[in-house]
């Protein structure tokens, strides 16, 4: 019994610092995280885009009524 548990004992070792090869078909998943960063940079883009047209319509506003003060005043 006990030369049984001395050839048990290595053979179990080496089981166990066996792992299996990945088959050679098999490949990587192409990254899909792309379409979600497009996605975002797309929205982005529109926000700012807004953001600067609304900032635009303040300044032609504020120019507009700064130029009928102007013209009432006088």
């Amino acid at each position: 019994m006990k030369h049984l548990s001395l050839l048990i004992l290595p053979l179990l070792l080496g089981l166990a610092a066996c792992k299996p090869q990945p088959p050679e078909t098999e490949r990587r998943p192409d990254p899909q995280a792309t379409a979600l960063r497009d996605a975002m940079s797309k929205d982005l883009e529109q926000a700012k885009a807004a953001a600067a047209a609304t900032e635009d319509a303040a300044k032609a506003q504020k120019a507009a009524l700064d130029a009928a003060e102007g013209a009432s005043s006088q």
